[in-house]
């Protein structure tokens, strides 16, 4: 099926992609996830001002593709607004969150939705599981991200070794009713992987390998802050 096929059917995956003053380092990124993303999706540019650096490019892709979309954050600056607004914004029953640094494998995608749509409420890509493996990046971030999602899969048993990850596929429907505290993007995936824990739906993981970024520098440090536990502690449950 043609790209232009493809998109003119509604879409099975949203893929949210916060951006910030990316520049010409967008299409590089764009141009893997078009390529390797099969099923019908949206990729949805999320932005937080008019003038970001990443839209002039991004808008030019959007004319030869239709899958992409370029979308104004209005629920505040910052990487965790962006991707709480895309995932409202989303018109697929499955939403992707992933980075535009290139750091996520895109093949996946198609891999995470499908766990979703066969019933997962959280399909994790897992650097710490069997097979995964996360390559570069600092030393002091790595590991304690490493024994976050160690500890929280021996522990809290929350059903990924890698909850900290923000490459995750989400059910749509699932995140709007348990709603998003977080306020550090870094602790979105923690949120919802625990919330769905707790609430006893299932969570799936695939191994993943992440690659440090090697061209630029990433726009968004979503590991600058470690994830406060304690305040993902209180669910808000749907009636």
């Amino acid at each position: 099926m043609t790209d232009s096929g493809r998109a003119s059917l509604r879409p099975r995956v949203s893929v949210v992609i916060p951006v910030y003053n990316e520049d010409e380092g967008i299409v590089p990124c764009m141009e893997r996830l078009l390529r390797d993303v099969l099923l019908p999706s949206e990729i949805l540019l999320v932005h937080d001002t008019p003038d970001d650096t990443t839209l002039p490019h991004a808008r030019q892709i959007a004319k030869n593709d239709n899958r992409v979309r370029t979308v104004l954050n209005t629920y505040g600056r910052g990487p965790a607004a962006a991707i709480r607004f895309g995932i409202d914004a989303a018109r697929a029953r499955v939403t992707v969150v992933t980075m535009a640094d290139g750091c996520d494998d895109s093949r996946q995608i198609d891999e995470l939705a499908r766990l979703v749509e066969r019933g997962v409420v959280v399909a994790a890509a897992s650097r710490y599981m069997a097979g995964g493996q996360q390559v570069g990046g600092p030393r002091v971030k790595r590991t304690m991200s490493r024994w976050a999602g160690r500890t929280l899969y021996s522990f809290a048993r929350i059903g990924t070794h890698d909850a900290t990850n923000s490459f995750k596929a989400y059910d749509t429907e699932f995140v709007r009713r348990v709603g998003i505290e977080s306020r550090t993007g870094f602790e979105i995936g923690l949120e919802l992987t625990a919330k769905a824990s707790r609430l006893r739906l299932p969570v799936a993981e695939i191994p993943t390998i992440w690659l440090d970024r090697q061209l630029g520098e990433s726009r968004f440090d979503l590991g600058s802050v470690p994830p406060r536990l304690p305040a993902l502690v209180p669910l808000r449950l749907w009636s």
